[in-house]
């Protein structure tokens, strides 16, 4: 939080005094404790969760000090309030001799002995007061000192760390990411246990004041992409971030592509595995989802089970992938092309089949094709925002029963439905959310230059799409990397998965300082060790 101002409450007798200054421009605590509890309740108006709570401290030896401990309800460790903060207060014991000097060794008694929370800080910041109580914290004043504690007490309910819905995996940790920030960096923390992983923590939203913070493993991590990511970062101003999506969002490259420029998962085993490949990841306070930069297009077909499994297996299904976005983007506009432009290409009992099963049909192949594309992302989108059960009766008994009306009722063709769902189940062969929503966009597109130029308009979509995938990029980083200036060994983890002894080196999108992350135990060289 910005403050250009130097100025203290000292001096400032009533509430009218205290009004013809700004409320951002106090700085410095007064030692009066009446005029700080009387801006803070002036700040914290109309706000009926704070509670402040005045009390005297009398060890039958030193004058009484007036004391003040400002918390909002609901957020914070009622336990942890009434134990290790007011009944040790309360217990000053009368045969304990104090000094009287103004009440600092009475100040500095009650932080170093009395106070029995895990982390207490001392401050005379009175914007950081107000911060602290913000964020779930306690502050504890006394009179005649400027100066205050700042106790940590947060206590608010929390989500159980559970599998991550939008990312189940078949073997492996089925633990995932919270809503809380510091429950997410430990998570982390509990599976890389070295010093080199560093974190640097950011404060975004001039009202949210959102902790955003980014991890990565020193030594591994090129500085140079660390230091573009925290410019960019850093240049954020707006009013909130309550998502992670509006970081990804602010901080693109390209805000114009319907592809993501930064992987999100939910998995930390996935964010782990990043890391150590020389990549950052940014973790946002109030949601689940961590994101991954930089990242390539290639990298958002990789899951975790690809190398949890043998590389047979996860080579096998990595072609699937590729193959089904060929038929998510491709499919309804290959079908149109052909039959409303180029029906000659088809074998003639191909042709006399999708004849037969069009009679009757009013509309042309493109009307027919959109109508059943976007019939199937209404229902999709239903699915979604009704109840689970609900979603899920939605999602197959209304594909079955509407696609099942539409052809009885000469609607659409049978040959029109088997094209729609060969469009829809494979998108959801894509395991990252983000680019399967960017191809299920991309269809409309390459439908609309179908209807219009048949397979010239496909062939014209296509060359767009790959020049543009070669312009884009992320965090600085060639998004088609590493089929940029291309070499055979760096294909080992793109378009197949090589044996994993054969991995020996971190890829070289993230331009990591240290290369090296495995020594492979079928060299020759290290024979006979």
């Amino acid at each position: 939080m910005k403050r250009t101002f130097h100025k203290s409450i000292e001096g400032l007798d009533d509430k009218g005094q205290i009004e013809k200054l700004d409320k951002r421009e106090i700085q410095t605590m007064s030692k009066d404790l009446e005029q700080n509890l009387l801006l803070i309740k002036d700040r914290f108006k109309d706000c009926y969760d704070i509670v402040i709570r005045e009390f005297y401290i009398d060890n039958g030896h030193t004058p009484n000090h007036k004391l003040a401990l400002i918390y909002i309800d609901n957020m914070i460790d009622k336990s942890l309030i009434n134990e290790s903060i007011m009944e040790s207060l309360m217990s000053i014991s009368k045969h304990d001799e104090l000094e009287y000097n103004g009440g600092k060794q009475l100040f500095s008694r009650i932080k170093e002995r009395l106070i029995t929370a895990s982390h207490v800080d001392e401050t005379d910041d009175f914007e950081k007061v107000i911060y602290s109580i913000l964020c779930g914290n306690s502050a504890l004043l006394m009179d005649k000192l400027g100066k205050c504690l700042i106790i940590y007490s947060i206590g608010w309910e929390k989500r159980a760390i559970e599998e991550p819905a939008t990312e189940m995996a078949l073997r492996g940790s089925h633990d995932g990411f919270t809503e809380a920030f510091g429950t997410n960096v430990s998570l982390i923390r509990r599976r890389i246990k070295d010093t080199a992983l560093k974190l640097k923590v950011y404060k975004i939203g001039r009202y949210t004041n959102t902790t955003v913070g980014i991890m990565f493993v020193e030594g591994i991590v090129n500085p140079k992409i660390i230091e573009e990511l925290e410019g960019r970062i850093k240049k954020i101003d707006i009013d909130g971030i309550l998502e992670s999506g509006y970081i990804e969002q602010l901080i693109a490259d390209n805000w114009l592509s319907p592809f993501p420029q930064f992987k999100r998962t939910e998995r930390p085993d996935t964010a782990c595995a990043s890391l150590l490949e020389g990549n950052i990841i940014i973790i946002t306070d109030n949601t689940p989802y961590v994101l991954i930069a930089p990242t390539t297009f290639f990298s958002l077909f990789q899951s975790m089970d690809d190398y949890t499994e043998g590389w047979q297996i996860s080579t096998f299904l990595r072609v699937l992938r590729f193959i089904a976005i060929l038929i998510a983007i491709d499919m309804p506009a290959l079908y149109v092309s052909v039959t409303a432009f180029h029906p000659d290409m088809l074998p003639t009992d191909l042709a006399f089949s999708i004849a037969a099963t069009r009679e009757g049909v009013p509309f042309s192949s493109p009307i027919e094709a959109l109508m059943m594309l976007l019939t199937l992302e209404v229902l999709r989108e239903a699915g979604i925002r009704l109840p689970a059960p609900f979603g899920q009766t939605i999602g197959i008994v209304g594909s079955i029963v509407l696609g099942e009306a539409a052809v009885r009722a000469g609607v659409a063709s049978p040959i029109m439905v088997i094209i729609v769902s060969l469009n829809a189940i494979s998108s959801f062969v894509i395991p990252n959310f983000s680019l399967a929503i960017g191809f299920r966009l991309l269809a409309f597109i390459f439908l609309l230059l179908s209807s219009i130029a048949g397979l010239y308009g496909v062939l014209i979509g296509l060359i767009a799409l790959i020049v543009h995938l070669v312009r884009l990029k992320s965090v600085g980083v060639n998004y088609l990397s590493p089929f940029i200036n291309f070499k055979s060994i760096e294909a080992r983890d793109t378009l197949y998965r090589a044996p994993l002894h054969f991995l020996t080196e971190r890829p070289k999108y993230t331009m990591p300082v240290n290369k090296k992350r495995l020594k492979n135990p079928y060299n020759r060289e290290n024979k006979g060790e």
